[in-house]
């Protein structure tokens, strides 16, 4: 894995060894990259983003907007197998401060209470076998975290059927390989 674009152009990121952290292979990365910068479906403005990265695993996607100049990503992970990498990844930036690490539970009732930002883009990349995601999409609508004008990306399984709660909508959806990416927003 490397990161495709912007300052840190080109620099490796390290793989996880075990089999229970998938991570989101360049090719998809690009594609959703290209599709958040060229489409207009959407107003991202990088260098005034945030972003928060949930089920981060080694931070692939926040490092990536990093990269990019985003002004803050916040990684959300708690596998014991990947922290330790999601570090190193990002302590080979060196120069770079503008993150922060929340090694908790995504599932944990007060996991958003002391985000102080709303977001522009949350990712969410969580196991192919997780069901828990209306649930979670419920917690970021009702804690509001989410800009009006911003967007959930999601990493599903091609194959996964998922259901959304009723206040977002599907703005489009890509399928690469054994990856689907589904884009969300606010009903307008």
């Amino acid at each position: 894995m490397r990161i495709i674009s912007g300052s840190f152009k080109g620099k490796k990121i390290l793989d996880p060894k075990d089999k229970n952290t998938r991570p989101l292979k360049d090719l998809t990365k690009e594609s959703i990259f290209n599709i958040i910068t060229h489409s207009n479906k959407f107003k991202i403005n990088f260098p005034n983003s945030y972003i928060l990265d949930l089920f981060s695993g080694v931070g692939s996607f926040g490092i990536e907007c990093l990269s990019r100049g985003v002004e803050k990503v916040i990684f959300i992970e708690n596998y014991q197998g990947v922290v330790p990498l999601l570090k190193k990844n990002l302590f080979s930036l060196k120069t770079v401060e503008n993150y922060e690490i929340i090694e908790k539970d995504i599932y944990s009732e007060n996991i958003f209470l002391n985000l102080n930002n709303k977001f522009d883009i949350i990712f969410l990349d969580p196991p192919y076998k997780n069901k828990n995601l209306k649930k979670l999409l419920n917690k970021i609508d009702d804690k509001k975290i989410l800009k009006k004008n911003g967007i959930i990306i999601l990493h599903r399984h091609k194959s996964e059927i998922d259901s959304f709660p009723q206040n977002f909508q599907v703005i489009e959806q890509k399928v690469y390989g054994l990856s689907k990416i589904i884009f969300l927003s606010y009903l307008n």
